[in-house]
């Protein structure tokens, strides 16, 4: 725990192949709409069965696809799958309805808090994916980010959980670049380099009127951020942890 803040206990996130298991599974990349009784149930998953059955360009970048007898998707809903999103799933990763498991949380629950704020270290990766940073460039990272209280409305929650990730989150990285790229990879990574950084962001979310796509996407990634060369062994730092934002967000 890092005791210097109200909020000390912290989520760490260290895979053993950071690009893959986070960009490749973690991230919510594959966006799946069905029809469900005369209503639009939409839905973003992630986890391994994208690999399997999504049709994310991502994957291209990646260099990389799965074969099993089974898979497994995580989906950000507070409701069961309908079953015409399962034949949709099940169909696109060519396996039987009951070799499918689905995993959904609300974003206000316990379960749902720690899966989002888990995320530092994928947000980490999509943005220097963003930024185009080769991926085959970032070795090892590691992240963590401050465990949020739950709150039973779906802003405040999802507020919360982005707030952790973008005023409280850490991650460092481990490239195989010069100086000069890791460098640049720390000054730019940062959330503060986004024009929307400095306010919750479920006062961001409110202001844009609920509408994702008119926040800067470079608002998504940690607070703070370290980048070492292992090539010359340097390391270089960006960004600020803000406790004000993250007392004002979790209290």
């Amino acid at each position: 725990p890092n005791t210097e803040t109200s909020w000390p206990f912290v989520i760490t996130v260290h895979p053993s192949q950071p690009v893959l298991a986070c960009l490749g599974s973690q991230y919510a990349g594959w966006s799946l709409s069905v029809d469900d009784n005369g209503q639009k149930y939409n839905v973003l998953g992630s986890g391994p069965a994208r690999a399997i059955g999504s049709s994310e360009k991502l994957f291209e970048e990646l260099g990389y696809r799965d074969k099993a007898s089974s898979a497994t998707l995580v989906l950000e809903a507070d409701r069961a799958p309908p079953a015409a999103l399962v034949e949709l799933v099940a169909k696109a990763c060519k396996l039987p309805p009951n070799r499918l498991t689905f995993i959904y949380a609300p974003t206000s629950s316990l379960a749902g808090t720690v899966q989002i704020a888990a995320r530092c270290l994928e947000v980490a990766l999509h943005k220097a994916h963003e930024l185009h940073f080769p991926l085959n460039h970032i070795i090892d990272g590691i992240a963590t980010a401050p465990l949020p209280p739950p709150a039973p409305d779906f802003i405040a929650a999802m507020g919360r959980t982005n707030d952790a990730i973008i005023y409280g989150g850490r991650a460092l990285l481990f490239v195989s670049g010069g100086a000069k790229e890791a460098k640049a990879l720390a000054e730019n990574l940062p959330s503060l380099k986004s024009k929307d950084y400095g306010k919750p962001f479920a006062d961001i979310f409110t202001a844009v009127k609920g509408d994702f796509y008119a926040i800067d996407r470079m608002l998504f990634s940690p607070a703070m951020v370290t980048v070492t060369s292992l090539k010359t062994g340097e390391s270089f730092e960006g960004g600020r942890i803000d406790t004000a934002v993250l007392s004002r967000s979790f209290s």
